[in-house]
């Protein structure tokens, strides 16, 4: 059993990173999973985890981190999920600059919850690449549209992270499989944003493409610059 989170790696287009899923051996997965099962026996109806103290640094034109935490920590994720008996337990949001090849900084606000089974992802995007470039670019990517909006499906890897607190060393090597939508902020795909949300199981397990549709459909509504076309 593995007690985990995820970090994009810092470079490439934030809809095309590979997201790295962190898990902690030995000592620390033991202690951590008595110190849940213990919680979860003493009190089973605790509130879902609100959204950390956000770490945002762009300009209020930008959708912040915390919004996007705010939109995607609800009650009903993990019935949206299929996993209605668990909760959230961890939820943050940041907003950062990514700096692209040539120097090129471009907003990159993003927001993770995770739970006992699931880790959900949802990121903003203004790089000005629309849905059709960037399903280009992808080998797998399945286009669709979600809410009338266009949209692609599409796979990226997750890499592991494991470390030995006993020799203090840390070993890297592939995880599991994320399945990630992109949606076009507008009823056009005009290159004038994207939103994403990224889904992985911590079990490693193929994410359900029907859960990850069904989150974006109820989430993206909710999103500050989401535009009803």
């Amino acid at each position: 059993m593995t007690e985990g989170f995820a970090e994009p790696e810092k470079d490439g287009r934030p809809g095309l990173q590979a997201i790295a899923a962190v898990a902690l051996f030995a000592v620390v997965v033991g202690a951590l999973w008595a110190q849940k099962e213990f919680v979860h026996q003493k009190d089973t109806s605790a509130e879902p985890a609100a959204c950390s103290k956000p770490d945002d640094h762009l300009p209020a034109r930008y959708v912040s981190g915390a919004k996007l935490c705010a939109a995607l920590d609800r009650p009903d994720l993990p019935a949206l999920l299929g996993t209605s008996r668990e909760r959230v337990e961890t939820a943050d949001g940041s907003g950062q600059w990514l700096t692209l090849a040539g120097g090129r900084k471009i907003a990159e606000p993003e927001a993770t919850v995770t739970l006992k089974t699931y880790s959900v992802k949802l990121t903003a995007s203004y790089d000005d690449m629309t849905v059709s470039e960037t399903g280009g670019l992808l080998g797998d990517a399945r286009r669709t549209t979600v809410l009338g909006h266009p949209a692609v499906v599409y796979s990226s890897p997750t890499i592991s992270i494991g470390f030995d607190l006993g020799g203090g060393k840390a070993t890297t090597g592939p995880g599991g499989t994320a399945r990630c939508v992109l949606v076009a902020r507008h009823g056009k795909d005009d290159g004038k944003g994207t939103f994403e949300v990224a889904l992985w199981r911590q079990d490693d397990v193929p994410p359900d493409d029907t859960a990850l549709v069904r989150v974006a459909e109820q989430v993206l509504p909710t999103v500050p610059g989401w535009h009803e076309d």
